[in-house]
């Protein structure tokens, strides 16, 4: 992808959610809700604080994000549907534990 976010704008990709229920049920795609876990994809330089010095963000590349369920507004770059959005509009950072590293 040879695109840039400007400011505190990153880009995220969805993460696909299961089609199946922990009981086995199958769900439909008409009551599927999208997502609200994603994958950062890019990040941009950081936002201007008042004394115009850049500030950088504290979402990198690679990170697993949470962000509300209409946070960002959603386009399609080679052919792939990702979502631009603020910083601000992402909740929080999923962190995995050093032992689940270890085991992927």
């Amino acid at each position: 992808m040879k695109f840039r976010p400007l400011h505190d704008r990153i880009v995220v990709r969805r993460v696909t959610s299961e089609e199946k229920t922990k009981g086995g049920i199958i769900i439909p795609d008409t009551a599927k809700e999208k997502p609200q876990e994603g994958e950062v994809l890019a990040v941009g330089p950081g936002a201007r604080n008042e004394q115009g010095q850049v500030v950088a963000l504290d979402v990198r590349v690679g990170d697993r994000v949470l962000f509300g369920k209409w946070s960002g507004t959603e386009i399609k770059i080679d052919g792939e549907e990702l979502l631009i959005m603020k910083e601000a509009d992402i909740m929080g950072v999923i962190e995995t534990p050093v032992a689940d590293k270890k085991a992927a």
